[in-house]
């Protein structure tokens, strides 16, 4: 018998390759990377840096949600962004989503995303006891 769920949920994104979006093995959870797709649409959200990482966030919080847990009890998050001049805004945005003790956090400059976007996280997440 296997201790591994996967999670899903139609308020994030819908896998758009061979993963899920989360999968839960005991009450440890990985958290797929999001990007700032529009769950409704499929499409990347339009505006500025600041819109995409909020999408990423409210991505995460609604597989958190799924999962049974809160952005409360992620443990790491791994940021990938395009630019590391908008890692101040990444800052910003993760203060409304997170708060102490905040989770241990990589943050990397990459070439390049899935879709074009700026911005991808990913996190792993413990519930329960």
């Amino acid at each position: 018998m296997s201790n591994r769920a996967a999670i899903s949920t139609d308020k994030a994104p819908q896998a758009i390759g061979t993963y899920s979006q989360a999968v839960k093995a005991g009450n440890t959870v990985y958290l797929s990377g999001q990007i700032p797709l529009d769950p409704a649409t499929m499409e990347v959200v339009q505006g500025d840096f600041e819109a995409q990482a909020v999408q990423v966030f409210e991505n995460l919080k609604a597989v958190c949600e799924a999962a049974g847990g809160s952005m409360d009890e992620l443990v790491k998050v791994n940021l990938y962004l395009v630019d590391l001049a908008n890692f101040a805004t990444v800052n910003e945005v993760m203060a409304r989503y997170f708060s102490k003790p905040y989770p241990a956090r990589a943050a990397v400059q990459v070439s390049a995303l899935p879709k074009g976007v700026d911005f991808e996280a990913e996190a792993v997440m413990v519930i329960g006891d």
